[in-house]
């Protein structure tokens, strides 16, 4: 659609869209044309069109949100008044999800989505794989988060002995084992699966049952219990 967005109708406009059907209606390059406020008059370009190319010259959200206010720049009709208020609103997301309420204060475990939805942003940007177990108590309250090991997923580097021997320690009565894959798919490998395996095996041979084994990917996750592999 040409013009400003002044000129659109008013149901296609993003403020008003947000403010009619709110945030989550919104696509990314909407939400950036209203953080960016105004496109370029020059190229009769909308601040939506900037949101878009932003979006294409970043390949998406989460490296535009790594780039400085110099590479924002790159895209024309980007000036360091408009940059700055990227890099603001950017920033400020990010220290959202930073100050959630962290995973061990959950009153108990009741689904994988709920593990990934407060550890994704801490994981998925992670460029080595690290295996970690969130014990639980008799009730399937998180007591505490225990990393394993860090790098590639294999029998020698995630053992049972390492596993259990600190669920033991801290008297858990089940555990939720999770990794991330750097690829971004969280689709097992055939070590995620045997490593399932022997972990689940052992924990029955310890009482410490193994509840679920989580794969956090790229904005998505595998869950071993909902595949039916637990």
């Amino acid at each position: 659609m040409s013009g400003g967005i002044k000129n659109w109708p008013e149901g296609e406009r993003p403020r008003e869209k947000l403010l009619q059907m709110g945030a989550t209606a919104l696509s990314e390059a909407e939400l950036l044309a209203l953080i960016l406020g105004s496109g370029n008059a020059a190229s009769g370009r909308s601040a939506l069109d900037l949101g878009r190319e932003l979006l294409l010259e970043f390949n998406g959200l989460r490296s535009l949100a790594d780039a400085s206010c110099i590479e924002m720049q790159r895209v024309k009709g980007v000036g360091p008044a408009k940059a700055t208020c990227l890099k603001a609103a950017l920033e400020l997301a990010g220290r959202v999800q930073e100050k959630k309420r962290p995973i061990e204060s959950f009153t108990r475990f009741t689904s994988a989505s709920q593990v990934f939805e407060h550890l994704n942003y801490e994981f998925r940007d992670r460029h080595k794989e690290y295996f970690m177990a969130l014990l639980l108590d008799g009730k399937n309250r998180i007591i505490k988060r225990v990393q394993i090991s860090e790098g590639s997923l294999n029998q020698s580097i995630v053992h049972p002995r390492e596993v259990f021997n600190v669920a033991v320690r801290e008297s858990a009565a089940a555990m939720i084992l999770l990794h991330n894959h750097p690829t971004g798919d969280p689709t097992p490998s055939p070590e995620d699966l045997e490593v399932t395996r022997r972990l689940s095996e052992a924990g029955q041979l310890m009482g410490i049952k193994v509840l679920d084994h989580i794969i956090i990917g790229d904005g998505a996750f595998y869950s071993f219990t909902e595949r039916g592999h637990l």
